[in-house]
Formats: C-alpha cells, structure tokens, sequence
C-alpha cells in the first residue's frame, strides 16, 4: 500500500471544546489528516483539565495534548462580526467541520448546518449534542458522566449491590463517542466519494452511552428478568466474577460450561463438580454464596502469578484488574502501538494513546505535541489567502482576541 497517509489531504475543521468533538479529530489526524484547532481567544478549557480535580494532578497538561495532538491551532472570537469572513474561509477550506457548540448559541453565530453549507455544498458537518437534536432536552448541555453514564443507564448497573453509584473513569464516555462520531464522518466522506455530496452527520453522548448499555437495555426492552445489581458475594454465577489473590490483586474469572472440568482441575477441587450443592442446577443457584466463599478461600492462597500460570495451562479467560501506573509498563501497549512517542511536548510528555484503529500496510502519523493558543493564527490566515493588512485588522477589531492573549 502506498506510504501516503489513508486521509492525506483531508481538512478538517474542529471547533468542538473539551473530549468528544477534538478527539474524533485526533482519529482523522492519526491517519494524516490536516486539522485547524479553532479555539476561543481564552482558549478551550480542556487545556486546563490537568488541574481540574479529580483529573491526576500534573504540571503539564497532558488531557490537552491527547485530545488535540497534530492540530494547527487558531484562536477566533465567533461573536465578533469581523469573525465571520474568517469561519467562511475555513469552511470553504474543509472537507470535515466538527461543532458541539449548543445549538441556540450556534444560531446566534451563525454556525448552523444551514449557515456554513452555503459556502461549501461538500461539506461533512459533524454535529454532537449531549441528549440528541429533537425532544425536551435537546438543548440541555451534556458531558460524559450525565449524558452518556447517567442517563443512559450505565451508572446504574455499573456497581456492586448496596453501593451508590460511583464516579467513572473521566473521559471514557467521550473516547468512546469520539469514535461514534468518527465513524459517522467516515461514512459520510465514504457517501461523499459515491456521490459528490456533503452530508450533516451526528451522534450524541446519550445514544452512544445507550448504545455501549445496549445488551441491558434491549432486555428491558422485551421486559427481561434482570438478575439485580451484582454482589460479590452472592453472585448470579460464581464462574464469573472477581476474586482476590494472595498477593492482594484483584482478578476477572470468567469460566464457560466447557472448562469448568478444566478449571475445577487447575484449582484442584475436581470435588466440587461432583458436591450436591452445587452438582444440582437448583441447588447450585441457592448455594452461591457458599460455592463463592469457597472460591475465595482457594485463590486466596496463591498470588496473582500462580493463578496466571493455571489459567493459561487450561486456556481460561480471565483478567487481572490493574490501576494505572501497572497499564503503562504493560509490554503489550508499545508492541501493539497503542502506546506510542509524543513529539515536540513539555515535560514529562514524552509518550501518548493512540488512537485504536490500525490498518495494516498503513502507517499513522506521528503524534506530535498539541498547539499552544493562536499558535498558527498567522500561517492559516495566510493559508486562506488573508493578507498581512487583512490579519493586522483582524488583530485590531479583537476577532483573534486581544493582542495580549495573542502572545501568551
């Protein structure tokens, strides 16, 4: 396959803040896309995430560079009138416009689909919203943790019975929904090249969260008997899930029918196939708790290494659960790219996520460090044909913000 990145050429336009939005940009720059970051002159908050409690605390911002890492970026103040031969430019510019901005405030900035398509009829227009475009709520704002957790059901039915429910990882729902949107960029470019015509695509956090809760909710749907939210110890099936070892580490067992024999032989309690308690359907499901507790005592004797060892041995699916620091010296990241250098940033960023598509015979792009605010305000401008009079006024009228912010 030619060496040539698969979207060298590509433009894309991202003015979406915070997660979901840039990081369906980040995706399209993975495979060489060309992305304009278009922030507003105090910049995007995200570039503070890293000091925003709970995020780990660092002193460089490394939520920053994983959402917006190979971008240009510019900084355009939208509500000032000199703005808009700006945004015009860049949209006859892009092949690609991502914009989460809520959907009154894009008609006060003439940033609608019907606004910008006039300039470019090719045009993909990307819109993500919180709770979706049409209902009630359409015009609520939306992050991850109360569009796509809580209201799609997932932060209900991810807890332990008894416990409230928790606070999820930070971004995990707009990483997920940054690729629903990629994906939904790719389709329409896909239509794009069939038919020559640009498309409005969109997802939201709500049907992607939805759709990640889908295996539960389609059960409610056709008024499934649900088991009730897990208990460790008293599970539904004590084949599946989590036991402590001796060395304190924590574990996913996730035994099939097939091996239980084979499992109950790497444990070494062939007895318990055979044991009325639990030899009996009916019975086993009153006696879980006891078959749990008995489990318990077994992987308790051994450290996460022996059991590992006894998995594999009979071919049993199962996980250890290990926190962060343990995920990064993981030798499966780097051998399978999904952990790969970061150039040109500060600090300790010396390495980032990739984004995780791979195509074979196609090689990402390097990651590079993200922009700093209006850092190619004056390249792009050129780019679209802006003169140095024409970017002086500009700077002049405050549509870049003001010449202080322009230096930082």
């Amino acid at each position: 396959m030619a060496a040539d990145n698969i979207f060298s050429g590509l433009k894309v336009v991202d003015l979406a803040s915070f997660i979901a939005g840039p990081g369906a940009a980040v995706i399209l720059s993975d495979f060489g896309a060309d992305v304009i970051k278009v922030e507003p002159p105090a910049g995007d908050l995200w570039r503070h995430g890293h000091q925003i409690p709970p995020q780990p605390q660092a002193k460089d911002p490394y939520p920053w560079h994983l959402a917006n890492r190979n971008k240009r970026g510019i900084t355009l103040d939208l509500k000032s009138a000199s703005a808009q031969p700006v945004l015009q430019r860049l949209v006859k510019w892009s092949d690609v416009l991502i914009v989460n901005t809520p959907h009154p405030a894009r008609k006060r900035l003439k940033l609608e689909y019907d606004d910008v398509v006039q300039y470019n009829p090719r045009l993909v227009y990307a819109d993500l919203t919180g709770f979706g475009e049409k209902g009630p709520d359409a015009e609520l704002p939306g992050f991850d943790i109360t569009s796509y957790w809580a209201r799609s059901g997932l932060l209900s039915m991810t807890r332990d019975a008894g416990a409230s429910p928790t606070w999820p990882v930070a971004g995990s729902g707009d990483n997920a929904t940054a690729m629903g949107l990629y994906s939904a960029i790719v389709t329409a470019l896909y239509r794009r090249e069939r038919t020559g015509e640009g498309a409005y695509v969109t997802t939201s956090l709500l049907a992607e969260g939805v759709w990640a809760a889908s295996v539960s909710i389609q059960a409610a749907l056709c008024e499934a008997k649900f088991y009730g939210l897990h208990d460790r110890k008293n599970p539904a099936n004590a084949a599946m899930n989590v036991y402590r070892t001796a060395d304190d580490t924590w574990f996913v067992l996730l035994v099939t029918p097939d091996k239980l024999e084979a499992v109950a032989g790497a444990l070494g309690r062939k007895d318990l196939l055979t044991d009325p308690r639990f030899s009996d359907p009916a019975k086993l499901v009153a006696n879980m708790p006891q078959l749990t507790a008995i489990l318990d005592e077994i992987f308790a004797a051994q450290p996460m290494s022996y059991w590992q060892q006894a998995f594999q041995r009979v071919n049993v699916t199962f996980g250890a659960v290990r926190g962060p620091q343990e995920v990064i010296n993981d030798p499966q990241l780097p051998l399978n790219d999904i952990v790969v250098p970061l150039e040109g940033a500060p600090g300790k960023l010396t390495s980032t996520i990739s984004s995780p598509i791979q195509v074979h015979g196609v090689k990402k792009a390097s990651a590079r460090r993200a922009p700093g605010l209006g850092e190619h305000n004056e390249s792009v401008l050129q780019e679209l044909g802006f003169s140095a009079s024409d970017i002086s006024a500009l700077l002049s009228s405050g549509a870049l913000g003001k010449l202080k912010e322009q230096q930082r």
